[in-house]
């Protein structure tokens, strides 16, 4: 069923280095945090893989998680065009983002129009 309020994010980080991780959250500006905080994801932690490059929203778990495997199933070559068609600078997309909390649903208004 269909629920307009419920949003899942499919995200790509990135280090310095370029180094990528893939992941799947419903709140995204949280788990942004953690990572960048390093309490979330070891691999993440270790490679210092805290930089938002990408992310698509999908309003079914379903679609979300199809999608995450698709990408995680895709050549490294594909993913950095995907990153690159919309962020060719590879720009950290939530450098200014604050989070309130594990209530968060994601970026803010300003973050999304940014």
């Amino acid at each position: 069923m269909y629920d307009p309020d419920r949003v899942y994010y499919v995200y790509i980080l990135a280090s310095k280095s370029r180094v990528l991780y893939i992941g799947i959250t419903r709140h995204l500006a949280v788990r942004i945090a953690q990572h960048k905080e390093g309490t979330y994801g070891a691999f993440t932690n270790k490679y210092k893989v805290h930089r938002l490059v990408c992310f698509e929203r999908f309003h079914s778990p379903s679609a979300a998680i199809a999608r995450e495997k698709q990408l995680k199933g895709w050549i490294r070559a594909k993913k950095v065009a995907l990153i690159e068609r919309d962020n060719p600078t590879w720009d950290d997309l939530a450098a200014e983002w604050e989070t309130a909390g594990p209530s968060t649903r994601g970026p803010t208004t300003a973050a999304r129009s940014g």
